[in-house]
C-alpha cells in the first residue's frame, strides 16, 4: 500500500498543491486542519509507526473524509473511483455519490435511521449538507477529531476499527454545551481497486452513541435509543 503525497498536510494528501489550484470547494477555500489536528494529537491513543500499515489506513481514512466533506465536484475526488463508487451504512442498500449527496452528504450520510420521526433528536431527512456541517462545528469547536484504533485487512478489502471524538464546547441543536467528551467507535470495510482508488465504503456504527452525547443534560446518562423513557429526548425531533 504506496503512501500517497501529502502536500503540505501530515495526514491527509489531495488538499493543497498545484493539482487542488482548481478544486471547487465547499465552503470557499480549503479547509484548515490545524485545530482538529492538535486535539489529535493529544488525545489520540494509538501512534502508529511511520511507513505503517496502520498510519497508511488512517491517512487514507482522514484523506476520504476530506474531500467527502469538503470538495463540491465529483471530478475533484482523486482518493475515490467516482463512477464506481457505492457508500452504505449499517447494511443498508448501497447508494452512488448521486444518491448519497440526495440524502444531504456529509454528516447526514452517518445519521440515516430507521426511529420514527418524532423520536429523532436529529432528522436527516430535515437536515441539509450545509445546515448539518454547521449543526456539528457548533458543536466540536476543536473539532471531531478521527484515529484507526484497528487495522484487520489490509488492501483490496480494508477493515478497520475507529475512534471518534470531540468535546461538546457548544450548542447542539436546542442542547446547550457541556464540555463533557463524546466519543463514537465503529468498524468500516473500504474496498479498494489496483490504482488504490476506493470503490465501495461500508460503516457500522451507532448513531446514538454520538447523538446521546451531544443530546444529554449535565451528568445525564440517557442517549437517544432509550428516547421513549429518556425525558429530555421525549420532546426533541
Amino acid at each position: 500500500m504506496a503512501s500517497p503525497s501529502f502536500n503540505g498536510d501530515k495526514y491527509r494528501s489531495y488538499l493543497h498543491g498545484e493539482e487542488e489550484k482548481n478544486t471547487k470547494w465547499r465552503f470557499g477555500s480549503a479547509p484548515n486542519y490545524d485545530v482538529v489536528d492538535k486535539l489529535f494529537e493529544e488525545g489520540r491513543t494509538k501512534v502508529w509507526p511511520p511507513g505503517s500499515l496502520e498510519e497508511k489506513v488512517q491517512n487514507l481514512v482522514k484523506t476520504w473524509e476530506m474531500e467527502m466533506f469538503h470538495k463540491t465536484c465529483f471530478e475533484d475526488y482523486k482518493s475515490v473511483d467516482p463512477n464506481n463508487y457505492t457508500f452504505s451504512l449499517n447494511g443498508r442498500k448501497p447508494i452512488t455519490l448521486e444518491e448519497k449527496r440526495k440524502l444531504g452528504g456529509g454528516y447526514n450520510s452517518f445519521m440515516q435511521t430507521s426511529l420514527p420521526e418524532k423520536y429523532r433528536g436529529y432528522n436527516p431527512a430535515e437536515e441539509t449538507v450545509e445546515s448539518s456541517h454547521i449543526a456539528f462545528t457548533k458543536a466540536f469547536p476543536r473539532g471531531f477529531a478521527l484515529e484507526v484504533v484497528h487495522v484487520y485487512s489490509g488492501p483490496p478489502v480494508i477493515v478497520y476499527k475507529f475512534r471518534h471524538w470531540g468535546y461538546m464546547e457548544g450548542p447542539f441543536k436546542s442542547h446547550a454545551p457541556t464540555g463533557d467528551l463524546v466519543e463514537l467507535y465503529g468498524i468500516a470495510i473500504f474496498e479498494v481497486d489496483e490504482q488504490m482508488k476506493i470503490v465501495k465504503v461500508e460503516f457500522f456504527l451507532d448513531r446514538g452513541e454520538l447523538l446521546g452525547g451531544l443530546m444529554k443534560l449535565k451528568g445525564d446518562s440517557c442517549g437517544e435509543e432509550e428516547a421513549l423513557s429518556c425525558p429530555f429526548l421525549r420532546s426533541t425531533g
